[in-house]
């Protein structure tokens, strides 16, 4: 029994790598954050963008930033396992803050 979930269970994984390697340019990574954090950290925080490798992820407080940026090396492996584009680096923003990327502060 033990085998043939290990069967489903990679049937599965590249059932969803496959489809979140179609998803349109960006949108991958996005996807991707609540299936590498889990149900109990998806459910605190929101992938709110994806640009130049950098993903962005919305979170309650700094005690969240704090504990997910420690984490962070982690997710990378697991986003990076499913998605075609190449997640370098994620960066965490609190939640309630109008959210805007580095690149386009300037702007």
């Amino acid at each position: 029994m033990t085998r043939a979930l290990e069967q489903v269970g990679a049937g599965l994984e590249k059932i969803v790598a496959g489809s979140l390697r179609r998803t349109p340019s960006g949108q991958g990574p996005l996807l991707a954050w609540a299936l590498a954090c889990g149900h109990a950290v998806a459910v605190r925080t929101r992938a709110v963008d994806f640009a130049q490798g950098i993903l962005w992820v919305e979170v309650p407080d700094t005690g969240w930033r704090a504990e997910l940026q420690a984490l962070a090396p982690q997710y990378l492996a697991v986003i990076n396992r499913y998605v075609a584009e190449s997640v370098k680096r994620i960066e965490f923003v609190i939640g309630g803050k109008e959210f805007v990327r580095q690149d386009q502060a300037s702007e």
